[in-house]
């Protein structure tokens, strides 16, 4: 054998076993990045209990929203009715007043600032003066207003 067949088996030999050593060496990288992609699911799938758990919880908000909107609406309804019949209750009283004050002499119901009086008969004690009733004001004694008895 010569020299320079000597130095290409020696260079084949040399390349031949860096080719298996890439070889090697790539497949232990893969083997690791396998590892670390596996490791990683299993990190992920733990998250799918949390994730299963925080459904649930929003779920269970949501519907416990729904049922408090429903609530709120029903009650809101009530609150409606109850003004509804509050009105009606108060023009009723007011409509009985306004004919009351209509048959009471002592009351002038045409009167531009007149209001239904919230009086009995004879009671002019009250001192409201926007109701349409002549009534005399409460003032201190010794003041400008003094009323006289």
């Amino acid at each position: 054998m010569t020299t320079t067949t000597t130095i290409i088996i020696i260079a084949v030999v040399v390349v031949a076993v860096l080719l298996i050593a890439a070889f090697v060496m790539s497949r232990r990288r893969q083997a690791k990045h396998r590892h670390v992609a596996a490791e990683i699911r299993s990190d992920a799938d733990a998250h799918r209990v949390e994730i299963d758990r925080s459904s649930q919880q929003a779920a269970e908000a949501a519907a416990r929203a729904d049922l408090a909107r429903a609530e709120a609406e029903r009650v809101e309804q009530e609150a409606a009715e109850a003004q509804r019949e509050l009105d009606l209750n108060q023009a009723r009283r007011e409509d009985a007043l306004r004919e009351a004050d209509a048959i009471d002499p002592d009351v002038d119901h045409r009167a531009d600032d007149y209001r239904p009086a919230d009086t009995q008969p004879g009671d002019t004690q009250s001192g409201d003066t926007q109701s349409g009733v002549t009534q005399p004001r409460d003032t201190q004694p010794g003041g400008a207003g003094e009323r006289t008895v």
